[in-house]
């Protein structure tokens, strides 16, 4: 896998076009490190966000990662999975200047100022001034590869080309050589997710372009002074403990850095609301429910810690319960069996909008139990434990959220052995029928974030929340039908 943008963009053409209008209009050649160091300075000085895109490493990580940088140092990042490694190692690239000139041509995007192949030095000698020059847009001067078992030295570095051998090229002819991922991203930023995975064998060939700067493809040395910044990402526990890094490659490596989950709820929050792609609303009270659900899977004894728990998680869990409203919706605008299309002939029928309430999230204890690894003894109650979580952290929400309010005023609903239903296809206007007018209901509804007027879903989900809260503090009971409708009522 190379940069993700594969299409250049097109230069503006105000550009200078020969080497000789490069001169003169100022330009300095300056190494990939020297470049970055310069321009997160620029951003530094003029309060530019740095690091766009990434929550929750603004105190912790990012500190590091800059200092790494203006040090000129290559890194390796270590955190489980889910962390945000490779966005991270991607936001790097815009770091580097927006235009850089080369020589057209050069698949080592060789600056005309400071040619490194043989062929480039006498085609920069041979025209002069005069040599036209090529402009390389940022967006192809990252490259990636993800390490696996089969990655090969040739993949990397770069093998000899038995076509260009047959054509009369001699052995020690840079021509002949077919050149790897690496040395094509000079005058780049060339990243290694999953650096453990590689081989061995594969890991020595990196050691001189980490240290020396220079590569060995088939036996003989290539002097070409390659100039990039190598970014890896690795497990903690693959990186420190199972020997899978060779002593030598971690050593020339500049800078280990510790990733880490989101430290507290409100990064949690913030993750999930950059990240996720809802396809309904959800109220704020359920996503703190999703985010405490995440953090409390993650530090659950119950799950294998050395695999970590993926931001990601709870990212999936909001879409999911997103779509959960969704699916609603659309199932409750469906005619009945044999009957008219809701609306049809009647333009006061009101169709569903789609909201989230805390009873959509009871599904990801199912669709999501696959991001987690639990410990082997765990075998058998996955879901049942998320389940538990689930609960646990719906309580925490509810006390946190409506600590200190009168809710006499719903616990009085199911008084005289009245129930109420609701459930994944119980309607807003159904449940709000069920409930009437509610003491306290609007001081719930301005503590949930829902607004002076919030429209029937909305309500209905702040009331879904306070009945199922109700239950978990052990002040209402609940039951699930055969038909999957949820009836709370008095405590027996």
């Amino acid at each position: 896998m190379t940069a993700p943008t594969q299409v250049s963009p097109v230069p503006p053409a105000d550009l200078p076009g020969t080497l000789g209008a490069l001169r003169a209009a100022g330009h300095h050649y300056r190494t990939v490190k020297q470049e970055i160091r310069d321009n997160l300075l620029a951003r530094m000085r003029s309060g530019e966000e740095r690091f766009p895109g990434i929550v929750g490493y603004q105190d912790t990580v990012l500190p590091e990662v800059e200092r790494a940088l203006l040090a000129g140092h290559d890194m390796v990042l270590l955190g489980e999975r889910g962390q945000g490694k490779t966005r991270l190692i991607r936001s790097l690239g815009a770091l580097l200047d927006e235009w850089t000139p080369v020589i057209p041509g050069s698949v080592l995007n060789e600056h005309p100022m400071h040619p490194l192949t043989p062929a480039a030095r006498a085609l920069v000698a041979e025209r002069g001034d005069e040599l036209p020059i090529g402009w390389l847009h940022r967006s192809m001067r990252y490259g990636e590869k993800l390490a696996t078992p089969d990655t090969s030295v040739g993949d990397l570095i770069g093998d000899v080309d038995p076509i260009r051998i047959a054509q009369g090229r001699t052995l020690g002819d840079p021509e002949t050589i077919h050149f790897g991922l690496v040395p094509r991203t000079n005058r780049g930023i060339f990243a290694v997710n999953e650096l453990p995975d590689l081989a061995e064998r594969i890991q020595v060939a990196l050691l001189n372009v980490l240290e020396e700067r220079d590569i060995q493809v088939r036996g003989y040395q290539l002097r070409l002074p390659l100039d990039l910044l190598l970014v890896a990402s690795a497990n903690p526990e693959d990186y420190t403990n199972r020997g899978r890094i060779i002593t030598p490659l971690k050593d020339r490596f500049g800078a280990e850095i510790r990733t880490h989950y989101p430290v507290d709820l409100e990064l949690e929050l913030a993750l999930i609301r950059q990240e996720a792609d809802l396809v309904a609303e959800v109220p704020e009270h359920v996503l703190e429910v999703l985010a405490r659900f995440a953090r409390a899977v993650r530090e659950s004894p119950s799950v294998d810690p050395r695999s970590g728990v993926s931001a990601r998680f709870a990212i999936a869990a909001a879409e999911t319960v997103a779509a959960a409203a969704l699916r609603r919706a659309g199932l409750l605008a469906a005619p009945a069996a044999g009957g008219a299309a809701p609306g049809a002939g009647d333009s006061v029928v009101r169709l569903e909008a789609p909201v989230a309430r805390v009873g959509d999230a009871v599904s990801v204890t199912s669709t999501l139990r696959g991001k987690v690894e639990f410990e082997s003894g765990e075998e058998g109650r996955e879901i049942e434990i998320l389940a538990h979580l689930l609960r646990t952290a719906t309580a925490e929400t509810f006390r946190g959220r409506l600590a200190g309010l009168d809710l006499s005023g719903f616990t009085a609903l199911v008084a005289e052995g009245e129930v109420i239903e609701t459930g994944e296809l119980v309607s807003s206007a159904e449940l709000l029928r069920q409930v009437g007018t509610v003491p306290g209901l609007a001081k719930v509804l301005d503590r949930l974030g829902l607004g002076d007027a919030p429209s029937p879903e909305e309500a209905a989900a702040g009331i879904e929340f306070v009945l199922e809260g109700l239950h978990l503090t052990r002040r209402l009971g609940k039951d699930v039908t055969d038909a999957g409708r949820t009836v709370y009522g008095g405590r027996d």
